[in-house]
């Protein structure tokens, strides 16, 4: 099992009081899985996924990460898990516009100690297999939106990690531009990477083998979130 979160609640203080933002979820994925959380805006989606990233950690409940606990790591520990188990795509890009593709791609190598000789050539094959091999040397303002998160996304596969996770990955898209990342990630997971990718969209969400859903801070039927 790749993933266990058992019981897990995440709470924010709010003046005198807590606002529950996830009350009590367990979820099981398994490694190869493909998997897209569905629900509205402030359903508490992007809380679990930062969770799941270990960009979070919960106020209570369990995690478990490839069969390690993540409760009470420290931030350096949290680092090295998300650098070479993690993967991460974003609605927003987050590129850095001073660099080319194929340095904004090689960025995660530089924090594993990694050559630059090395770097560059990971780097490279990354952006072949993302279609983008003529796109090495171009600057994120010198590319489409689509082509910038095909970077993003050769980027999280940079370490070849053992999950990906993609919040709203096409919200910024144009329709064929969305189509084209989510082939891509069918792809990925066809060739065995574990995909976790919230949305709130139903279309992009039915690619996906198996969906859940999320309505205030908690797993629910899908007729719940009508």
């Amino acid at each position: 099992m790749l993933i266990e979160l058992k019981d897990i609640c995440r709470d924010f203080p709010q003046g005198g009081e807590s606002i529950h933002v996830l009350r009590n979820i367990s979820l099981s994925v398994e490694k190869g899985e493909y998997i897209t959380i569905m629900g509205p805006s402030g359903s508490g989606k992007t809380t679990l996924m930062n969770i799941i990233g270990c960009l979070d950690t919960p106020s209570s409940g369990e995690y478990l990460l490839d069969g390690e606990s993540v409760k009470g790591a420290g931030d350096n520990r949290l680092a090295d898990i998300r650098n070479s188990k993690i993967g991460f795509v974003f609605q927003s890009f987050y590129l850095l516009p001073g660099l080319t593709a194929l340095d904004n791609v090689s960025l995660p190598l530089v924090y594993a100690n990694i050559s630059k000789a090395e770097r560059r050539e990971r780097a490279a094959e990354a952006l072949e297999k993302v279609g983008l091999a003529d796109r090495m040397d171009f600057y994120p303002n010198q590319i489409s939106g689509g082509q910038q998160q095909r970077v993003a996304i050769a980027r999280a596969m940079i370490n070849d990690p053992l999950l990906l996770l993609a919040d709203e990955p096409t919200g910024a898209l144009d329709s064929a531009s969305g189509r084209q990342v989510m082939s891509l990630f069918d792809s990925l997971n066809d060739a065995g990477t574990t995909v976790i990718l919230i949305t709130h969209a139903q279309e992009i969400a039915d690619r996906a083998r198996t969906i859940r859903y999320i309505f205030d801070g908690e797993f629910v039927e899908r007729e719940a979130i009508r």
